[in-house]
């Protein structure tokens, strides 16, 4: 039975492609034919040119994975979960109606409804202590002591999304599927499916990218490959950007949407985010987290007439590190992957906590774009909003 396994592996590699500029980098051209007498290598990984026989064949397809480092089976990534415990917060949240609502002193009032002055209308969350149906309508109070009515909905759920913790820097780059998507045989649209399918929030190695018709498509497996936009993908770079003079610091893609956090040259940590969304981008640099508050509450407007008005209470485990602009956790989305924010970065509640716990006021974070799309212009920016 494994004598038949391995002759259908060899049928099947001899039969699929692979990029000939690989099999070339590695100093195999197929298309020169041996040597008379010349004997065929067995089939193998030849990552230096044997003496005593060509490489051919099987022998160069996987002569050039492993160059790649994909290996027969695949290296899994040297990395696995944060506890799960990290995911839970000891608050309830409740999203007031776009109409807006009034707050009111006391149950009373707000059951009877009686005059106030305060009126909270626009993107708004508060956090509830306390819920009572009174048999004519149901009412929440916030920590801060104030009543208002159920005129909205209770968040049932927030993200349970946690990235990866690592116990070495892996070998190649490897990000996560943001939505739905076929696998191809190759890169491009015009090639054939695969009949795999990805979901979001699936973990792919990423060992090589091509571009084809100005789209670039990465190779997650031996002849499969996903077009680039759909993978939130970690660009390993272990050596510190300009300026740091520690050795930790927290990295922000802004083109990839992810964020990694290094140690000693080291990775520790990965995940994905979501940042600002045009105009409201997160503004590239390098700096440095200067107040550390495990709640806080968020409030702010950029239009005249308030109209964007929004109040975020009870924000967990934030991180200012550029005026307004903080890494913190986001309980009122889901969209990590993608941007989305006024400026913050927003993480997952339970990757929120784990950074909570690891980082330092002082530690160093650099946020760039590899794009380039993202605006420098610091006359763009106002002081940021989550």
């Amino acid at each position: 039975m494994k004598q038949f396994f391995t002759s259908f592996l060899i049928l099947i590699l001899l039969n699929v492609s692979f990029p000939y500029a690989v099999v070339l980098a590695q100093g195999y051209d197929p298309s020169i034919e041996p040597d008379s007498g010349a004997v065929v290598c067995p089939p193998g990984v030849y990552l230096a040119p044997p003496a005593d026989c060509s490489p051919l064949g099987p022998s160069a397809y996987l002569t050039g994975l492993a160059s790649l480092g994909l290996t027969f089976p695949p290296r899994p990534l040297p990395a696995h979960s944060p506890n799960p415990e990290l995911v839970s917060i000891p608050y309830r949240y409740f999203m007031v109606e776009s109409t807006g609502t009034y707050l009111y002193p006391s149950l009373a009032d707000a059951s009877s409804q009686q005059a106030s002055s305060v009126f909270m209308k626009g993107f708004v969350y508060v956090a509830y202590t306390d819920r009572v149906d009174t048999g004519h309508g149901i009412y929440y109070m916030t920590p801060d002591g104030w009543w208002l009515p159920g005129k909205g909905s209770r968040v049932s759920a927030y993200s349970d999304f946690q990235g990866l913790l690592f116990d070495k820097t892996p070998c190649n780059s490897f990000g996560w599927i943001i939505e739905e998507v076929p696998t191809k045989s190759a890169p491009g649209y015009n090639a054939p499916d695969t009949g795999q399918r990805l979901y979001r929030f699936n973990i792919v190695q990423v060992y090589s990218t091509e571009i084809v018709a100005d789209m670039e498509w990465d190779l997650i497996g031996p002849d499969e490959w996903v077009e680039g936009r759909k993978v939130a993908r970690v660009i390993l770079s272990t050596i510190p950007p300009e300026g740091v003079t520690t050795g930790r610091w927290i990295e922000v893609n802004l083109e990839e949407q992810t964020l990694t956090v290094y140690s000693q040259s080291e990775l520790v940590f990965a995940t994905m985010i979501a940042t600002g969304l045009e105009p409201f981008w997160t503004k590239p640099g390098l700096f440095q987290i200067y107040e550390k508050k495990p709640i806080e509450n968020m409030s702010g407007s950029f239009e005249a007439d308030k109209s964007d008005y929004y109040y975020l209470q009870n924000v967990p485990w934030t991180m200012y590190y550029d005026q307004a602009r903080a890494l913190h956790g986001a309980y009122w989305h889901t969209n990590f992957g993608y941007q989305q924010s006024h400026g913050c970065i927003n993480m997952s509640v339970g990757d929120s906590r784990w950074l909570f716990d690891w980082s330092q006021v002082g530690d160093w974070v650099y946020v760039h774009d590899p794009s380039g799309r993202t605006p420098t212009d610091p006359s763009l920016y106002t002081t940021g909003a989550p």
